[in-house]
């Protein structure tokens, strides 16, 4: 079996790695038919796995079907059509109610139990039902914040019944307060150095709560250019510290995860940063796998429009994401830094 979805071939190997995991990112992509039993299932299917030469694989249930096979009374793999539809129509009722719908709500609407459909809901997307609503809403206040709405009317705007319920939920992970990101970083202090490094000149800047830009060969005009309304101060004695960390972890790449971020995305892409932050060190991933990684496995195009939207170079490693077959791929820095990052983390 060869075939194309989501610009991503899957092979025959590719499939048979994703049974040998149970990966249920695969669900729905392709069908394993097991010859012996006559039957065909879900890439996750939680039964024993037939040996490899007795399977095939087909594109969808209808073509599992019409070489004579059944679907498995376990893992129901004609179901994942249905599993689909009742996400997709609890995403267009979270998106359309004025409140929040809880999941008693949800699960009614798509005939599922409760618990089934949180489980569900969670394995297509990546969060809970609950989580889901409350990213759309930050996103959306986030929005109308960045495009100049009063505070007060993008919070409501967004579904917040209150101001108070906004804070309370935004807290820690806006960074800058919501006054401050409607009005280009107003009253926040942006420290920020260029510092020489062995892969050339590098900006750092990070506001209290951790880095919020690192990138090769730009300067103080970027930040301005970011934040024009935030107060950039040049080094810093508290900054210096953190600025120090940040250097060694680029001229020795490995583990990032003690440096505090300041990041600010969609919830998918801050899912895809998550994603990245994952990969361990020497290893590297496909734009398909972080998709997958990130709760949406058919989002290929999403998952390289969040890497290429990474403010925060080495610390979010976008630089451990290939293409297909191993190629390095495109990089916001040049392959060489790329080629170079890659090489130090394998030592």
């Amino acid at each position: 079996m060869r075939y194309r979805e989501a610009a991503v071939t899957i092979t025959d190997d590719i499939a048979w790695a994703a049974v040998m995991r149970r990966d249920r990112t695969y669900d729905g992509r392709f069908v394993t038919g097991v010859l012996t039993t006559g039957i065909y299932c879900r890439p996750s299917c939680a039964a024993r796995h037939p040996d490899r030469g007795n399977v095939r694989f087909f594109t969808d249930c209808a073509a599992a079907r019409a070489a004579g096979l059944r679907a498995c009374k376990r893992c129901l793999p004609d179901d994942v059509g249905r599993d689909e539809a009742a996400v997709l129509a609890a995403i267009d009722e979270i998106r359309n109610a004025q409140d929040v719908p809880s999941l008693a709500v949800l699960a009614e609407l798509t005939g599922y139990s409760p618990t089934h459909f949180q489980r569900i809901f969670k394995r297509a997307i990546g969060l809970s039902p609950a989580s889901y609503a409350r990213a759309l809403r930050e996103e959306r206040a986030r929005n109308s914040l960045s495009a100049g709405e009063s505070v007060t009317g993008a919070i409501y705007e967004a579904g917040y019944g209150s101001a108070s319920r906004f804070y309370e939920d935004t807290k820690g992970r806006l960074g800058m307060t919501a006054s401050a990101w409607a009005n280009g970083g107003a009253g926040v202090t942006i420290n920020w150095a260029v510092v020489e490094t062995s892969m050339g000149p590098m900006l750092v800047a990070a506001t209290q709560k951790g880095v919020c830009r690192l990138s090769f060969g730009e300067d103080e005009s970027e930040l301005a250019h970011r934040f024009p309304k935030a107060e950039l101060v040049e080094g810093g004695d508290a900054f210096a510290k953190l600025l120090a960390e940040v250097v060694a972890s680029v001229e020795a790449p490995g583990d990032f995860s003690h440096i505090p971020l300041d990041v600010k995305g969609t919830a998918f892409q801050e899912a895809c940063w998550d994603a990245l932050r994952a990969i361990p060190p020497g290893e590297t991933r496909t734009y398909s796998e972080i998709a997958a990684a990130a709760g949406n496995a058919k989002a290929v195009r999403a998952a390289g429009s969040a890497n290429a939207k990474n403010n925060v170079a080495v610390l979010i490693p976008c630089h451990r994401v290939v293409r297909k077959g191993g190629d390095l791929g495109g990089y916001a820095y040049g392959p060489d830094i790329k080629r170079e990052l890659l090489k130090r983390e394998r030592r």
